[in-house]
């Protein structure tokens, strides 16, 4: 399952090279009730999913699939290819809402959202949950520490960043949304799936 959402994710950024902003107008997540200035887009009900398979740039798709497969593939290997998808298509749905409530109250500026990061925060914390002792050594800084540290983390300074209103550019609230999205999941699955100690 991780491969096919890397595969699919890289078809969709090729499909985006050619068709430019006529993707983005249609299938990024655009707030509620609001058109999209010069590029001519708004709100559509299929845009909570598809909006996760457009991504900005090259770099943007790369650092997304990079911690897709990075922490996805135990995911799958322990929970199999259903619950993955189940878990990941949870996380940028609940990104996806995150992103359109924090707009609908004019705490984010308006605009159109694109990327799969939503999913791979869900991932990610999902892989902190079921392998909570297993060392990352992050990029920046690079120090050891265990997946569950490393998710909380992240996941604080991802507030940090959406509460003061720091790199305005990246949806910091849509990544906290994919994390609750999935931890509401793994909540259901906890009893019944083995956990690394």
């Amino acid at each position: 399952m991780i491969k096919l959402l890397i595969l699919i994710n890289v078809a969709a950024f090729v499909a985006e090279v050619f068709a430019g902003d006529a993707l983005l107008r249609t299938f990024a997540l655009w707030p509620l009730g609001v058109s999209g200035g010069g590029v001519g887009g708004g709100f559509l009900p299929w845009q909570p999913l598809t909006y996760a398979f457009l991504h900005a740039n090259g770099a943007h798709l790369a650092f997304n699939m990079f911690g897709l497969y990075l922490f996805g593939r135990d995911v799958e290997r322990t929970v199999g290819a259903p619950r993955t998808w189940q878990l990941y298509l949870s996380s940028i749905l609940s990104a996806a809402f995150a992103q359109l409530a924090f707009t609908a109250l004019s705490i984010l500026p308006a605009g159109p959202v694109i990327g799969a990061s939503g999913g791979v925060f869900g991932v990610l914390l999902a892989y902190a949950v079921l392998f909570p002792n297993r060392i990352i050594v992050p990029l920046i800084p690079p120090i050891p520490m265990p997946a569950w540290v490393f998710a909380t983390l992240y996941a604080i300074v991802e507030l940090t960043l959406g509460v003061s209103g720091t790199e305005v550019n990246v949806a910091h609230f849509a990544h906290l949304g994919g994390m609750a999205g999935s931890g509401v999941l793994l909540w259901h699955w906890l009893h019944g799936t083995p956990r690394e100690s």
